[in-house]
């Protein structure tokens, strides 16, 4: 075992499956047809945690972005307000931008945000799938791949809550006398790395000791199983074994299949087409989209047992320990957000249990 762990929590300090929700502040319109301010969002994300938290689901995240898509660049800070107006969902990211963040500041903001909560604070730390961070914060995309990794490394040397040495190639070397301030109550912060399809990124996180969520947005989980395959193995190399892997899906909830396409779609579509438009791509056509919500397809959407039994398939195909329910998705107001979660919190997450449990599919 490297020196570098962060501290994971033993497997019998967490449920057999965690069921959470993930949002990135999506901007919705008003009803004047324009987008609402970002701090109205702010607001209602805020009420979306309090509702998920009522509901007694496992973990709330919130995403960071630097685009007017999205209204949450701090979540930090929202999390902040989350943990003094909640009692016990785990609060988290999905994630914090490391590439173009300071280590040992998104440490201190979040043991923070662990005080402020009673030790329900985490972390998941990636690269982003948006740029705009670097450019912003006077980072050179050059530098993508060594800001991320060298950030990483000085990261675990912080979750380890003691006196530490660290060089690099990105910033001065630091040296501290003892932990870096203020250490968390329990001396681990829970940290997660957030990974895309890439092999090296599972063996990274797992040279840290670090539990993985894989964010699928495209095609079926079963594509992804070799991934989490290669994480288990590398874990075990390291000396890790036992570790979580967690999902991160978009998707939506409503009281039929027909009610929950109808509600998504339009929003998912014209989601995918602006980001096509940005990237490149060819324009999502509503047989793509409606693939997505498929079987098969990265959406779950469609009533409670639809995507319950979605989600049972997803964790059974990966051995997944968490699912991650991205339930804001582009446009798609407020009033539907909060249905989508109360439906997920009363039917969706006590559904997955019974199934996992029954060994049933």
């Amino acid at each position: 075992m490297t020196d570098t762990a962060a501290h994971p929590p033993t497997p019998s300090s967490t449920p057999a499956i965690e069921l959470g929700l993930d949002t990135f502040g999506d901007i919705a319109l008003g009803a004047d047809g324009e987008p609402l301010p970002a701090a109205v969002v702010i607001r209602e994300v805020l009420a979306e945690g309090q509702l998920a938290d009522s509901l007694g689901l496992d973990f709330f995240g919130v995403g960071e972005h630097h685009r007017p898509d999205y209204a949450i660049s701090a979540p930090d800070t929202l999390l902040a307000g989350l943990a003094t107006t909640t009692s016990q969902i785990r609060l988290g990211t999905s994630v914090t931008v490391l590439s173009s963040d300071d280590p040992i500041r998104v440490f201190q903001r979040f043991s923070t945000v662990d005080a402020l909560s009673g030790g329900r604070a985490e972390i998941c730390v990636g690269r982003g799938s948006f740029i705009e961070s670097f450019p912003l914060f006077g980072l050179s995309l050059d530098d993508y791949e060594v800001l991320f990794s060298e950030k990483l490394d000085l990261l675990a040397k912080v979750l380890q809550e003691r006196a530490f040495e660290w060089s690099g190639t990105t910033r001065p070397p630091v040296r501290t006398s003892g932990p870096v301030m203020p250490p968390t109550e329990s001396g681990a912060l829970r940290t997660w790395v957030g990974v895309g399809g890439t092999p090296a990124s599972v063996v990274r996180a797992a040279q840290y000791g670090m539990p993985v969520v894989i964010a699928i947005i495209g095609g079926s989980a079963a594509q992804f199983a070799p991934l989490a395959d290669l994480y288990r193995r590398a874990c075990a190399e390291y000396g890790y074994a036992g570790l979580p892997v967690g999902v991160h899906s978009p998707g939506h909830v409503a009281e039929t299949d027909e009610q929950a396409v109808e509600e998504y779609l339009p929003h998912f579509i014209e989601q995918m087409r602006k980001l096509g438009r940005e990237r490149g791509w060819a324009p999502m056509t509503e047989e793509a989209a409606r693939a997505q919500v498929g079987p098969e397809g990265a959406a779950y959407c469609g009533s409670p047992e639809t995507v319950a039994r979605k989600i049972v398939a997803t964790c059974r195909t990966l051995g997944a320990k968490r699912f991650q329910f991205k339930y804001s998705n582009g446009r798609l107001p407020h009033e539907l957000r909060m249905s989508s979660i109360r439906l997920f919190g009363e039917q969706v997450a006590p559904r997955v249990r019974e199934l996992l449990a029954a060994g049933t599919d």
